[in-house]
């Protein structure tokens, strides 16, 4: 009788969390565009800290930008982690406010645009004369892609052949293939495939940087929640726990750091001067 009794209390502390695992104290949904495939892996070892923690991740998946829009709007996500395009585009209609990024191990937080073009090909000017009948390769949305490029004043005059393609990867090996004369991807990316493209060379850059990855929140989502999931983020620096080390380790981060409105200066300004700023800008240009 005793050991039935035993066995019923560790059952009921099991079912609260309190016993066996860990114990939620907080949910948080986090929204995952539906053709980012990899995200929920990606984010686990996140996913696993913040468990420790009392947070219960939760994932939606969002069809496209304008869902996501009214996701963050209504309240039905909490946050997710962006770019800086659509971050900045968020945060400017008032939809969603900055909390986090994460710090690469190298110190990086930040990302800028880089035009590639064939070595020996003439560089980046900085005025829409350079791509005069060009064809050009990016990512859509992205502040080192279209939004940079849909920034450059007189852009339209360029009548370039435009190629939206699914990664910065991509725009490269299109100009290393020759189906293409310039490419406009991330620094960092290009950084870290450089060696394998001797035919390629820096054409020229943006000089001014961007936040990368940052987790943004719905205004609706719930401020002792949020203050919790950023808390946690925050503290990640400095936690020698056995789940800390694996998000450092698997996303190859230091930690987290605090961002604010002011940190996209510089992406503000792109969106503004590419037209993505206005109510009535649908996530796609014309």
């Amino acid at each position: 009788m005793v050991i039935v009794r035993k066995v019923s209390l560790v059952v009921v502390l099991c079912v609260l969390g309190v016993w066996c695992g860990t114990t939620y104290g907080a949910e948080f949904k986090i929204g995952i565009m539906q053709d980012d495939k990899d995200a929920v892996a990606r984010y686990k070892p996140v996913e696993s800290y913040l468990a420790k923690k009392g947070i219960e991740i939760t994932y939606l998946e969002m069809p496209n930008y304008s869902t996501a829009a009214s996701m963050f709007n209504s309240g039905k996500v909490d946050g997710m982690f962006s770019g800086s395009g659509l971050a900045g585009i968020f945060i400017m209609r008032d939809l969603a406010v900055p909390v986090v990024r994460p710090v690469l191990k190298d110190g990086v937080n930040t990302y800028h645009a880089v035009i590639l073009a064939p070595k020996g090909a003439p560089k980046y000017t900085g005025n829409w004369e350079y791509f005069k009948g060009k064809t050009i390769a990016f990512t859509a949305l992205a502040s080192a892609g279209e939004i940079f490029y849909r920034s450059i004043p007189n852009i339209k005059l360029a009548q370039a052949t435009i190629y939206k393609v699914a990664s910065h990867g991509a725009a490269i090996d299109a100009l290393a293939k020759g189906s293409i004369d310039v490419a406009i991807v991330k620094n960092h990316v290009w950084n870290r495939q450089k060696s394998k493209y001797p035919n390629i060379e820096l054409a020229g850059e943006d000089l001014e940087e961007n936040p990368d990855s940052t987790l943004i929140v719905s205004k609706k989502a719930d401020a002792n929640t949020v203050s919790q999931v950023s808390s946690a983020l925050l503290g990640l620096k400095d936690d020698k726990s056995s789940e800390a080390n694996l998000v450092r380790e698997e996303m190859g981060i230091k930690g987290y750091i605090k961002t604010v409105n002011k940190d996209f200066e510089h992406t503000f300004q792109l969106l503004q001067r590419s037209g993505a700023d206005s109510p009535s800008f649908n996530f796609y240009f014309q």
